[in-house]
């Protein structure tokens, strides 16, 4: 492996030399320069990745050190040496771009914990680049599909958070594709060999939350014949993620707080703590913020969880993204279900272009999954979706010569009416304010074209 190259610019002659030897002697590759002309002309010679400047030197000082390093080489970082009396200047040198700074006089311990700091950044930097790069062009990443731009900030976020350990709350409508998020963050990380264990907050009773969470000891209450592992422990080293969860009990919130806070769990019936090492993703299609002022969700644990947030917009906000998410799911169950001579008609592709998902992408993908199964010969129509999306039957032209002028007009009407309700999911009210008119005049119009 090429060795970490390190400028270090010091007019100190025993400073200098002193640096000189000890990062040397820690293998990095090390130039040294007496002062800021000779370290101006360094820079335009060779590339490093760190410089290590005195802020004082004579001709040139470290601010303009730091100004030629952003210059010529902008991933290059820069560590400030100051003294005491000048650690004002050390952050204004932050400000424009310094990576940290060593105040006079420090040991070699401080400055090689300085030294690894920033490499172990630049290090992460690059692993964020190169998936920001490898995910920018793609349609498909990690089973998440979409090419807009709402998506590819998803993809984006997902990319820059994946490779740390930093909490993560995936928040969207339900059926947005938030376990995808989740499964992609665990996949992406340095944990993607390690277990990766869900629990789904809405589906588990209250009395058993804390054994699921946190496993039991035997004799704990009537019926724990066993010591059992909770769902912590089975994910010691990998990733925990909590579905829903804005649903887990009000009296648990405490109890997982302070788990996320010092890393220590307890069986239930237990005594002895044990030390688990899990990264954490959260989801909700809940309002949490809500549920804090309801007083069914604590704020500490809230901004615990929110450490950095990835919303998925609803499937209606992204209609750019439908034709590739037809294409994945026909070309998916085909493949499932050994249909490969199967293609979707042109009615059936503009009807499901043209519905709008309140299910988000689990209605379309269930749709298109009904359809393949249903297809009994090598078409797919109209027919063979769901009722929602085509209103309940086939479209009809209704400016024709064949209708009146009123038969015309009651014929957009009804339509207009369908599709409302087809795209407020049932919701009468949502449909009477997508329309434009009152709940009673909906009520009325539905009455009277028969619509149930």
């Amino acid at each position: 492996m090429m060795k970490k190259r390190i400028l270090i610019v010091e007019d100190d002659p025993i400073m200098r030399l002193g640096m000189n030897h000890f990062l040397a002697y820690q293998g990095y590759a090390v130039s040294v320069c007496a002062d800021g002309r000779e370290g101006l002309r360094a820079l335009e010679n060779t590339a490093y990745e760190l410089i290590i400047t005195d802020l004082k030197l004579p001709y040139h000082d470290g601010f303009e050190i730091l100004e030629k390093a952003e210059a010529v080489s902008p991933k290059t970082g820069v560590i400030i040496i100051t003294g005491h009396a000048e650690i004002k200047s050390a952050v204004q040198a932050i400000k424009k771009g310094a990576f940290d700074y060593i105040a006079k006089p420090f040991a070699n311990e401080e400055l090689l914990i300085a030294v690894e700091r920033f490499l172990k950044f630049q290090k992460l930097e690059d692993e964020v680049s190169f998936l920001k790069e490898t995910l920018r062009e793609k349609v498909e990443f990690e089973n998440i599909i979409g090419v807009s731009p709402a998506m590819k900030d998803v993809f984006d976020r997902i990319a820059s958070v994946a490779v740390t350990d930093v909490p993560v709350l995936v928040q969207g409508e339900s059926g947005t594709g938030k376990e995808l998020v989740a499964n992609a963050l665990h996949r992406l990380s340095r944990r993607g060999e390690k277990p990766f264990v869900k629990i789904n907050c809405a589906a588990i009773p209250e009395n058993l939350f804390e054994s699921e969470l946190f496993g039991h000891e035997k004799g704990a209450f009537t019926g724990a014949t066993e010591t059992r592992k909770g769902k912590f422990e089975f994910a010691d080293g990998g990733t925990i993620f909590f579905d829903e969860i804005g649903d887990i009990p009000m009296s648990l919130q405490p109890k997982l707080l302070r788990v996320l806070e010092d890393g220590l769990i307890t069986r239930l019936g237990g005594n002895a703590p044990l030390k688990v090492d899990v990264r954490s993703v959260y989801a909700t299609s809940k309002n949490l913020k809500e549920r804090i002022a309801a007083g069914g969700f604590r704020e500490d644990l809230f901004y615990r969880i929110n450490v950095v947030p990835i919303t998925l917009p609803p499937l209606r906000e992204r209609k750019e993204d439908v034709p590739y998410l037809i294409d994945h799911f026909l070309n998916y169950f085909k493949n499932k279900y050994h249909r490969a001579d199967l293609s979707l008609s042109q009615p059936a592709y503009e009807a499901l272009l043209a519905y709008t998902y309140a299910g988000n992408v689990r209605e379309l993908k269930h749709a298109v999954e009904r359809a393949v199964v249903l297809a009994k010969n090598s078409v797919i129509d109209r027919k063979h979706l769901p009722e929602e999306i085509t209103g309940g039957s086939e479209t009809i032209p209704c400016i024709t010569d064949a209708l009146s002028l009123d038969a015309s007009i009651r014929c957009f009407e009804k339509q207009r009416l369908l599709n409302a309700l087809s795209e407020a999911g049932g919701k009468k009210i949502e449909a009477a304010k997508r329309l434009g008119i009152s709940r009673k005049v909906l009520w009325k119009k539905l009455k009277e074209y028969g619509i149930e």
